[in-house]
């Protein structure tokens, strides 16, 4: 089975420095590596609402590389420092995002994230036809 690295313009200097792939699809399949909500120019929104909708529209930047949407998510894991304090606003943010049928999806409260200032950093798997 042949994998291919997904790889959006904006983001081809900060992989080839990082030796990593922001996406890799293998078949029908893409796999995401977790993306927090640091904008394209380094900077990380200090409002969680705005790292929140970054996220989403990074993971659909790299899905787009494969030609899907986020309506080709099948499987979402994400990790959050607060996550009761920030769990609603990230809910109403998802929901604006994606839509029925639902990916799966499993949250987890964690001590940290490796951006400093991130309060989540978001993982899926994408399927498409």
């Amino acid at each position: 089975m042949t994998r291919r690295a997904l790889i959006p313009e904006n983001l081809r200097a900060a992989c080839a420095a990082a030796d990593m792939s922001p996406g890799i699809q293998s078949g029908n399949h893409v796999f995401l590596t977790g993306v927090t909500g640091v904008l394209s120019d380094g900077v990380m929104p200090t409002e969680a609402e705005a790292q929140f909708h970054s996220c989403f529209d990074k993971i659909a930047g790299v899905l787009a590389e494969a030609d899907l949407t986020l309506g080709h998510v099948v499987e979402m894991t994400s990790y959050h420092v607060g996550l009761r304090a920030h769990f609603d606003l990230f809910d109403s943010v998802r929901r604006h995002h994606l839509s029925a049928p639902f990916p799966a999806w499993t949250a987890v409260e964690v001590a940290g994230l490796r951006r400093p200032g991130a309060v989540v950093e978001i993982r899926v798997v994408a399927a498409g036809a």
